[in-house]
């Protein structure tokens, strides 16, 4: 008896020249967490965002926001802001440093930080405590944020912005790479990636030296002495080299994958805008997504959770999109500054089915699902 295959959100997606580089690494003994396939990887990145940034290969996009927050000194007592609209590897981070994060709600352009919002923040803040030592702004589902907008509030009171793109490498704003556009920026390369090397990350600068520090503290920061000296806290935060050879063949297809992500999108919409009680995020001029997730906005919380459930029901995986850190527990009692917009987004929006190796007979069956939802 023929079956229904499991559709997931978002799964993994080899080229098929992954295993030549995993292969190379077993048969050169290369298994540590360094080696020529970390090296390669890192140049590949380096290439594809520009050539005018640095990157180290870490374990995943929670460390490198982690090193990111250690080479901008946070420390015990500090505030940092940070998307509420995230998910909670963008702020736990925050709290690894003893710091204190302060959430910014969205916009709904983009559905990411607002800019109003920020600059209401940091006023308050400067007023009543002290000025924040850094922004963590999210390219959430792929979608850059209002870049130009968040880097003239920190440029004009001197606070570095961390750009956590965990979702959005391929995604450009006016030409340029996500993950470049700011003091430092941050890749993952989880499972449900664009690309992925099963489990990774990496952190981008600015420069040669804040790369070396980074890698310095990733590999245990062991100073230059025969013996093993420490003079500062280090961690286990390097990519292996076996895991950097997936991401080496990963990198060789990348367009393909966000063109095949765009192409869901596409799809979607061309088939669901019809519909008054759904709604899309569309690109503002000079945004290109990678369209990482597609995502939906219905008119109620019920709309989306029949959706949701009739999906279920037929081994399709869907999902609410992210709830807002300061409706966490966890994160109960943070200052927070919200205008709405995520609450909203929380309570009516769903991730469909994104993955780049969904064929035209998954998204059909998807469709034909979606659109026999009642009252639609």
């Amino acid at each position: 008896m023929l079956t229904k295959t499991k559709i997931y959100l978002s799964s993994p997606h080899m080229g098929g020249t992954e295993q030549n580089f995993v292969s190379d690494a077993f048969e050169t003994n290369w298994i540590a967490p360094l080696g020529p396939n970390v090296n390669g990887f890192e140049d590949d990145l380096e290439t594809y965002l520009g050539g005018d940034r640095y990157v180290a290969a870490l374990s995943s996009g929670t460390a490198s926001i982690h090193l990111a927050l250690q080479l901008l000194d946070v420390t015990v007592g500090d505030e940092v802001l940070c998307q509420s609209f995230t998910f909670s590897a963008s702020a736990n981070p925050i709290i690894y440093q003893g710091a204190t994060p302060v959430f910014i709600d969205s916009e709904i352009d983009t559905w990411n930080m607002s800019p109003e919002l920020l600059e209401i923040a940091i006023k308050d803040r400067i007023e009543k405590y002290k000025k924040p030592k850094a922004i963590i702004a999210v390219h959430l589902y792929g979608m850059p944020y209002k870049v130009t907008e968040i880097n003239a509030i920190a440029n004009k009171y001197g606070i570095p912005v961390i750009e956590d793109s965990a979702e959005a490498l391929g995604s450009k704003y006016f030409s340029k790479s996500c993950g470049a556009l700011s003091d430092l920026g941050v890749l993952s390369f989880n499972g449900n990636k664009i690309i992925t090397t099963s489990g990774g990350g990496a952190l981008i600068t600015k420069s040669q030296s804040l790369k070396d520090r980074a890698v310095f503290l990733s590999t245990q920061a062991r100073d230059n002495a025969v013996h093993y000296e420490h003079s500062s806290i280090g961690f286990n935060y390097r990519l292996s080299n076996v895991l950097a050879g997936i991401g080496r063949g990963q990198m060789e297809v990348i367009n393909d994958r966000v063109s095949a992500r765009r192409s869901n999108y596409d799809f979607y919409k061309r088939e669901l805008s019809r519909y008054n009680s759904i709604e899309f995020l569309n690109e503002p001029h000079g945004f290109y997504s990678n369209r990482w997730i597609t995502c939906i906005k219905t008119d109620s919380y019920e709309k989306r959770e029949h959706i949701r459930l009739a999906l279920l029901k037929d081994d399709i995986e869907s999902r609410p999109l992210w709830k807002p850190m300061h409706l966490q527990p966890v994160f109960k009692d943070c200052i927070h500054f919200v205008n709405g917009v995520s609450e909203e987004l929380f309570e009516k929006g769903l991730c469909l089915p994104s993955g780049s190796n969904l064929s035209r007979n998954d998204l059909n069956r998807i469709l034909d699902i979606i659109v026999k939802t009642p009252n639609l």
